[in-house]
């Protein structure tokens, strides 16, 4: 199965630096350090190597407390972070300067895997989330290397999809040295694909520490769009969700002096939205424009990368999207985290059981379609109480289910001390153990 896999990649292949270019269109980051996907690194690192793997923004946010474990209890170990977006790759950065070194992740090619072991010759390999890559997870047993999936999610779509690919899966989450799942659900799911006694140490995201440059940004902001309108944010809108908040709108206006406030989550589709404001006559102001918002606009574009916090915090409702249209939900942590009235969508299964705790806390609400967001909207900013009710709901909440990154580094503390007290690993000229997925 796993030959068959790698055969799509190498079909693939030469189509990749095309895409690569064609996103750094809009995400310049894209186009920087081309060589590092597919296993050329220039930069030489001081060993030990202890490597961290977190895809993209969320990911890279929620290692903040792993990697204070990481430098604290080891501080001589060269911390690695790599990414596969560009948008993760510059939350790194912001985060955690140089107290680590980035790089991309190669692509899932063998060739490609290998050289990235060969150079850096990690000592142990920590996978936030869902970040199950096939070659890379067996290349690395096979060169002695551990690897835990933290932070470990699989929601009940995507494990019924890993299942009708069961030849892949199992011997993939069986070379896993530990995995620890977000919730209990999590950890039966990998159970049932595989893995080897999966533990539940919660949510990462949870640990969340609010900056007060976040809160600062939120009354700077507020003071931007009027500090005595209402306002709600669209947070983390994903495609075809914007129409629809706009359609609704038009159906069922609210006060003419409230403020809607749209952020999509991903950066190439600003433009886009923009676009879509324009097709319909919707005066709008940009956040990149960094200018107070006139009170006959009653539209902001929120055009800006890392700033969710701050947009939680201006906010008096927030709405999490993708999650009105059959994608799965975003991370409603950030608004419950700053005490914000919580609205989500339908479709949540990405997210599943924190939104369940959420909605059985009062810290968050469910809506059924636009047209009910609207009014769910229009009912909180009517009633404080009701806002200051779910506001303090979540805040509770929030406190109540902190102390993930304790309860991860109990367990995985010994294992990283141990794995720095064995041979090196990362040779990916000759397999260390048998691996148990077959073909490359």
């Amino acid at each position: 199965m796993r030959t068959l896999y790698t055969l799509l990649w190498f079909l693939a292949l030469p189509l990749l630096p095309l895409r690569l270019w064609w996103r750094g269109r809009k995400e310049p980051g894209y186009r920087e350090h081309l060589g590092e996907r597919f296993g050329r690194y220039a930069t030489a690192v001081r060993q030990p190597v202890l490597w961290i793997h977190a895809v993209s923004l969320g990911e890279t946010r929620a290692v903040v407390p792993l990697v204070d474990c990481l430098k604290r209890a080891h501080p001589d170990a060269t911390v690695l972070l790599t990414h596969m977006t560009a948008t993760g790759r510059a939350a790194g950065h912001a985060l955690f300067g140089d107290r680590v070194v980035q790089a991309w992740l190669p692509y899932d090619l063998p060739f490609a895997v290998r050289a990235f072991l060969r150079h850096f010759r990690p000592r142990a390999g920590m996978l936030v989330e869902t970040e199950l890559w096939p070659n890379l997870v067996a290349l690395a047993y096979e060169a002695g290397v551990p690897l835990y999936l933290v932070n470990a999610r699989l929601s009940e779509r995507s494990a019924a999809g890993y299942a009708r690919v069961a030849g892949l899966a199992r011997p993939m989450l069986a070379a896993f040295a530990g995995i620890a799942a977000q919730a209990d659900a999590d950890a039966a799911r990998f159970a049932a694909l595989g893995a080897c006694a999966p533990i539940v140490t919660g949510n990462l995201k949870f640990d969340l520490e609010v900056p007060a440059a976040a809160l600062a940004l939120g009354r700077e902001l507020r003071l931007q769009f009027g500090e005595q309108r209402p306002v709600w944010v669209a947070g983390s809108t994903r495609d075809g969700e914007e129409a629809l908040i706009l359609d609704a709108l038009a159906r069922r206006p609210l006060p003419a002096d409230t403020l809607t406030v749209i952020v999509p989550r991903h950066p190439q589709r600003f433009d886009a939205v923009a676009e879509l404001l324009r097709e319909r006559g919707t005066p709008f102001v940009r956040r990149s424009a960094n200018a107070a918002v006139p009170a006959d606009v009653r539209v902001v574009l929120g055009d800006s990368m890392g700033e969710m916090l701050g947009y939680c915090a201006a906010a008096d409702t927030v709405f999490v999207g993708g999650s009105l249209l059959p994608l799965g939900g975003q991370n409603l942590i950030e608004p419950i985290a700053v005490g914000r009235p919580t609205l989500v969508g339908p479709h949540t299964f990405n997210f599943a059981e924190t939104t369940a705790n959420a909605l059985a806390a009062g810290a968050a609400r469910r809506v059924d379609d636009a047209d009910a967001l609207i009014a769910a909207v229009a009912t909180l900013r009517a009633d404080r109480a009701l806002r200051a009710t779910m506001g303090n709901a979540a805040l509770a909440f929030h406190a109540g289910h902190r102390g993930a990154g304790g309860r991860l580094w109990r367990w995985l503390g010994p294992q990283i001390a141990a794995a720095l007290d064995s041979p090196a690993g990362g040779d990916a000229g000759g397999g260390a153990r048998i691996s148990p997925s077959a073909g490359d």
